[in-house]
């Protein structure tokens, strides 16, 4: 699991990236202004695990196999990651998914209430016309 904190010019945003056999699950956690290493903290010993309990879909990624760096270059990639803005481009895939199927859920659940309030409507005009022709 990897956390990645970055400011994307007016938040502050945690990234967490989990591989489980060969499937990439990302979750995107806003920590709003600078977060202190007291924050941290508590946003993994108790937000992570909520955020945990339900993960969004996740995305099939390949698998490589890591063999042992050299330190110097492991003191190299350390230091890129850091100067860089940690997402991933894997990552960003697995969010964009995510948000693709929150945005279709929307889609379905708001036609399913206008359909409702149509037919709420359609029944209040007929019992209208029907009072109107009582008398009649």
């Amino acid at each position: 699991m990897k956390l990645t904190i970055y400011h994307n010019g007016q938040f502050w945003i945690g990234v967490i990236e989990e591989c489980l056999d060969s499937k990439l699950i990302a979750m995107r956690f806003v920590f709003g202004t600078e977060p202190h290493d007291a924050d941290v903290l508590d946003f993994l010993d108790r937000t992570i695990l909520r955020l945990l309990i339900n993960p969004p879909k996740a995305v099939t990624v390949k698998t490589v196999v890591e063999r042992a760096v050299n330190p110097k270059r492991l003191a190299r990639i350390a230091a890129k990651e850091i100067n860089t803005h940690g997402i991933s481009t894997k990552a960003q895939e697995a969010l964009r998914v995510q948000l693709e199927e929150n945005k279709q859920e929307r889609q379905i659940t708001s036609r399913q209430m206008k359909e409702a309030a149509q037919a709420k409507k359609r029944e209040i005009a007929i019992r209208k016309a029907k009072q109107k022709h009582r008398g009649k």
